[in-house]
């Protein structure tokens, strides 16, 4: 795609996206897109097909706009605060704006989520990465990533059904605080700590290592690290 397509495709996203969040999912018909962004309908069809095509592509352009915030999350050096810091900011955007929030996690069909959605789940796990190599989860974290991701969309589409006035500020911090206590532990592992805690922080630093700078096999690396799941559970 040219320059001038990105361009184009870009600003349309971008009134789309705006049209989206003033007058709700009902008022965007391609003809009103193409009406706000001072285009042909033709011209529309062309760079997304139909309105599946323009809603799919509008969800990545939310994802791109929640990554953005979520990359200026730098580390505390703490990564269970870290944990903290990436849940308010993921249910602050999603009430800021509660119209792409229901687009990027209110899927209109089962098992279906747009492809950017990955790039979250993998910044959520270099989150929980970080914890795990730290010995500070409780399980591993895939799990640790799938129970974190149903809470924090659960709070958050729970929050946006509610009125502002009337929605209890301690609903996000308490289940914040209530998975966070599940998944982790208060400090770094002792060395008698557990033998779960400590496989999967093995598991957590091999997964992070650079493959040459560990002395096995790939194969070997594998068969150790599926022991190692074993052991936490």
């Amino acid at each position: 795609m040219d320059d001038a397509k990105t361009r184009s495709r870009r600003q349309i996203l971008e009134v789309a996206a705006e049209l989206l969040e003033r007058r709700g999912a009902q008022a965007l018909s391609t003809r009103a897109v193409a009406a706000a962004a001072g285009i042909r309908a033709a011209s529309l069809y062309q760079l997304f097909g139909d309105k599946d095509g323009l809603l799919s592509a509008l969800a990545i352009h939310a994802f791109d706009l929640y990554l953005t915030q979520k990359h200026t999350l730098s580390s505390s050096g703490d990564p269970v605060d870290d944990m903290r810091r990436g849940w308010d900011m993921h249910v602050d955007f999603g009430l800021e704006h509660p119209a792409l929030y229901l687009l990027m996690y209110g899927t209109d069909r089962p098992g279906r989520r747009p492809p950017a959605a990955q790039k979250a789940q993998e910044l959520l796990m270099t989150f929980l990465g970080r914890a795990a190599t730290d010995g500070r989860l409780r399980v591993p974290p895939v799990l640790a990533a799938h129970l974190t991701l149903a809470a924090v969309t659960g709070v958050t589409l729970t929050l946006i059904g509610i009125p502002e006035g009337e929605r209890d500020p301690e609903v996000s911090p308490r289940m914040r605080e209530a998975l966070i206590d599940a998944l982790t532990t208060d400090t770094s592992p002792a060395p008698d700590s557990t033998l779960a805690a400590r496989a999967l922080a093995l598991d957590a630093t091999l997964s992070r290592a650079d493959p040459a700078t560990v002395p096995l096999r790939p194969v070997e690396t594998a068969l150790l690290q599926d022991w190692l799941q074993h052991l936490a559970h």
